[in-house]
């Protein structure tokens, strides 16, 4: 497959910020979305703001009980905890980002694996790979449930989105229509992996390196406690020539922590940021221990035609978005 010019400048600056660098606070846009229709065109011009000049935000307020939350995160602590030989009878189906894979995702900045697994929940493409109620009571109907709710939210900020670049309020709705078979948005559990001394000290090794997302929206769910998302605005990669400065994000069981994708980045004409994140390694005392997280990523269907209110560039469909992406960052597959 060949990666097109603008997805090769994309993978080009994932290589050149690999390493530790700097630490810095930077206040992180916090949104309440509560009485949203009330509040919706405040809401917007927040969303708006955060995603203009920063492309990353947290919500609170945003509709998705804490409990059904934690719920969703023990099942997805209990799959992990499934034996390997287990866990295979579910391994990623190629290309189409739904299974379970084992350190397999590569990143561009750091050319080594990403020291976590993941199962991912993308509908179409569920056939074989859900544990059944004597392996995993109950996994399925919960993870499908959170799946939906997690859809819900981000078509609503999806839809403030759509109003602002002059698109019906339903634009981006249509576009991740999650009855259709085409439908790509992906729910993706996430285990980092405890780490022992020896690996701390492989200045190599991520538990995920630095990147952007590929998609239009990324919300992820964090643990209290578990620690180690980081953020780094695309203004300050290389401020005053210093290299990237990033910002902790702290986890709390009730916000929901976003970022705006490269889908988004290029359908906005780049007036919307996608921001550059990692999940840093553990610290000495935290490295015994796993870190859980849970990203819901919004995906415009396959079939939907990308392409930005002024034509800035030329359309693709989000299908061979999406794969070109993907095809440079799983299976040890190296960026040219």
């Amino acid at each position: 497959m060949t990666l097109s010019t603008n997805t090769l400048q994309e993978l080009e600056l994932e290589r050149t910020i690999g390493g530790l660098g700097r630490e810095t606070d930077r206040e992180i846009p916090l949104i309440d979305l509560s009485n949203f229709d009330a509040r919706r065109d405040e809401i917007s011009a927040q969303l708006w703001q955060a995603a203009s000049e920063v492309g990353f935000f947290q919500l609170i307020n945003h509709g998705i009980e804490t409990t059904d939350i934690q719920q969703a995160f023990a099942l997805s602590e209990a799959f992990f905890a499934l034996p390997e030989q287990t866990k295979t009878r579910y391994l990623l189906k190629k290309g189409q980002n739904a299974g379970w894979e084992f350190k397999s995702q590569v990143r561009p900045s750091t050319q080594t694996a990403d020291q976590k697994e993941s199962f991912q929940i993308t509908l179409p493409c569920m056939e074989g790979l859900w544990p059944d109620q004597v392996t995993l009571a109950e996994f399925q109907r919960v993870v499908l449930d959170f799946e939906y709710q997690a859809w819900l939210l981000g078509m609503k900020v999806l839809s403030c989105f759509a109003e602002k670049l002059d698109f019906p309020s339903d634009f981006f709705t249509q576009a991740h229509d999650r009855a259709a078979e085409d439908y790509q948005s992906t729910l993706r559990l996430l285990h980092y992996l405890p780490l022992s001394s020896d690996a701390l000290k492989d200045a190599s090794l991520w538990r995920a390196g630095a990147h952007t997302d590929f998609d239009c929206l990324t919300m992820v769910f964090q643990r209290e406690g578990q620690g180690g998302l980081q953020v780094c605005p695309g203004q300050d990669v290389n401020k005053d020539g210093h290299g990237p400065a990033w910002t902790s994000v702290i986890p709390r069981d009730d916000i929901i922590t976003c970022n705006i994708g490269d889908m988004l980045m290029r359908w906005s004409d780049d007036t919307l940021k996608s921001t550059l994140h990692r999940v840093r390694m553990p610290t000495p005392e935290e490295a015994g221990q796993p870190r859980y997280s849970m990203a819901f990523f919004c995906q415009a269907n396959k079939g939907v035609t990308i392409q930005g209110p002024n034509g800035k560039y030329p359309p693709i469909t989000a299908h061979d978005y999406l794969q070109q992406r993907i095809a440079a960052n799983f299976n040890a597959q190296k960026a040219p």
